[in-house]
């Protein structure tokens, strides 16, 4: 049998017109959230209307990117040839400080995955994780 060959870059994200802000603001170290301007929800992912008061009123706005992790799981088997010698890692929803139940989904980065838990204070760090692709990833307070 021969060995699959591990893929150089990771699975690479689509933006469009909606998102297109979130992954410039990953590229320039900013973590940009859409807020509406009318009811100043946060909402993410990046959509047309605001769930909360049907506004189409929507706007980017950088938020501190402290949160706490809300939920984890520790994948041990990749679901991507990428992802081959990255596991174990940690894949946690991340809850922002910014607004109750504003989450996003990421990887907490500079701590072992056995140490992680619910509640564990975190905060943003941008990773270019391949040439052209910056992420936000999630690691302790003061690490």
């Amino acid at each position: 049998m021969t060995p699959t060959a591990v893929p150089a870059h990771p699975p690479l994200p689509r933006p469009d017109e909606v998102s297109q802000f979130f992954w410039d603001g990953c590229r320039d170290h900013k973590l940009l959230i859409q807020r509406c301007t009318q009811c100043g929800h946060y909402l993410h992912p990046p959509r047309r209307v605001c769930r909360y008061c049907l506004s189409t009123s929507l706007e980017p706005t950088q938020v501190s990117g402290r949160g706490v992790v809300n939920t984890f799981t520790i994948p041990l088997q990749p679901y991507d040839g990428y992802y081959a010698s990255k596991v174990p890692y940690t894949l946690a929803v991340i809850e922002l400080e910014e607004q109750e139940n504003l989450k996003m989904l990421s990887n907490v980065v500079d701590i072992d995955p056995d140490e992680v838990r619910i509640g564990l204070p975190v905060e943003v760090v941008f990773r270019e994780v391949s040439p052209g692709l910056t992420l936000p990833l999630f690691r302790p307070v003061g690490s």
